[in-house]
């Protein structure tokens, strides 16, 4: 009908799901982590959880400039509650901008996905696995149970729905313990 937005289809419900997902993903490495895990540099030349969280919010910044246009200003770390703000609420204008049927311009959801959807997504597991490093690692889970919602890209993500039970290489394992699961 004349006047209505248009509505969605499959291509940009699947990605507002995958927005959803990081912003999941990108929570559960950031949850309940060390005062320091911010700063935490495992060598010269790579990004600290901080830096990282400032570069996922660029690179969703940067598919924002196929909605609107223009360029998209680096954010380089200022205050780590701020920059997580800043996080979120750009998911929550790409989630808003594809819910809404706004027109890409120069390039496709598939290619969204492919650049920098999957880009962003890379970082969250550089999140979790730095977590790891960093002395603090966070409980495996089957995914696929996860109770992610569309309509929620903003840090109250509910627990994890099927924590994994074994986890030989969690901080009570015992020296050397390998696990079998990924």
């Amino acid at each position: 009908m004349e006047g209505e937005p248009p509505s969605m289809n499959d291509k940009r419900e699947m990605l507002c799901h995958f927005l959803a997902t990081l912003a999941y993903r990108v929570t559960k490495a950031l949850r309940e982590a060390p005062a320091d895990f911010p700063n935490f540099r495992i060598a010269p030349q790579v990004r600290t959880p901080h830096e990282l969280v400032c570069h996922i919010t660029n690179v969703l910044g940067f598919g924002r400039t196929y909605f609107v246009g223009g360029s998209w200003p680096s954010r380089v770390p200022t205050k780590f509650d701020s920059d997580i703000t800043a996080f979120y609420e750009i998911l929550a204008e790409l989630s808003k901008k594809l819910q809404k049927g706004s027109p890409l311009f120069g390039t496709t959801e598939e290619r969204l996905l492919q650049g920098p959807f999957s880009d962003a997504m890379t970082h969250a597991g550089q999140l979790a696995m730095l977590r790891r490093l960093a002395g603090s690692p966070i409980r495996p889970e089957n995914f696929i149970m996860a109770s992610i919602q569309t309509d929620n890209v903003g840090p109250d993500q509910p627990p994890a729905a099927a924590p994994d039970r074994e986890w030989p290489e969690g901080p009570e394992a015992p020296p050397g313990s390998q696990s079998s699961k990924a």
